[in-house]
């Protein structure tokens, strides 16, 4: 870990997700505040900023892990999305859908969490709390489990993403992991193996 901090660079991309993920995070509280004094028309419409705010991140990270792997990024926003459409209309009772929005945010965590664990530019320890997170938010569609376990999972949930946020601020991403993630990404398989045969030709 200590190594990994000696060589994570705070650069504006990392930074700027990070604030976009605070500023989710201040809203949804504020929302809930504003819900709980009986405020529900500005409660609903601070949830609605909210949930941009939470499609804006959705976005900054599909670009940040797409050179990890393109297509469970791409999947890991879609299911995002789904999750922000079916929260915005669960909060008018006319319009919203019979299912729950953790249906949609259980497997972005996941897959969040998959990502940042095959990553080389954040630490894998966070790809572990936001995989846990996933599975917290999958079990509160079980109402025995929710029920039993809602403190453990909305801490766990909760703690995960706030410390995913706080890395960002503070320590950004590791910036030369990412570039040779997207380096390699962009190489053509047959380039790969050129490249591989030749470090195996120059090493003898």
């Amino acid at each position: 870990m200590m190594e990994w901090i000696a060589r994570a660079v705070r650069n504006p991309h990392a930074r700027m997700t990070g604030v976009v993920y605070l500023l989710y995070f201040l809203t949804a509280i504020l929302a809930e505040f504003l819900v709980g004094r009986k405020l529900v028309a500005y409660g609903i419409a601070t949830n609605l900023i909210a949930t941009a705010f939470y499609v804006v991140l959705t976005l900054l990270f599909y670009g940040m892990f797409k050179p990890v792997n393109k297509s469970l990024s791409l999947l890991a926003a879609l299911f995002s999305l789904a999750g922000c459409a079916v929260m915005s209309l669960g909060l008018f009772p006319h319009a919203s859908l019979p299912i729950s929005p953790l249906l949609f945010f259980g497997p972005y965590c996941l897959l969040i969490g998959y990502l940042i664990f095959r990553s080389t530019f954040l630490p894998h320890i966070l790809g572990v709390l936001m995989a846990l997170a996933g599975l917290g938010w999958l079990a509160f569609l079980s109402p025995n489990l929710a029920h039993s376990l809602t403190l453990a999972i909305e801490g766990l949930g909760i703690s995960a993403e706030a410390s995913l946020m706080l890395w960002l601020i503070v320590m950004g991403v590791n910036v030369l992991g990412w570039k040779e993630q997207a380096s390699a990404t962009g190489r053509p398989p047959s380039v790969d193996a050129a490249v591989r045969v030749r470090g195996r030709h120059e090493a003898a």
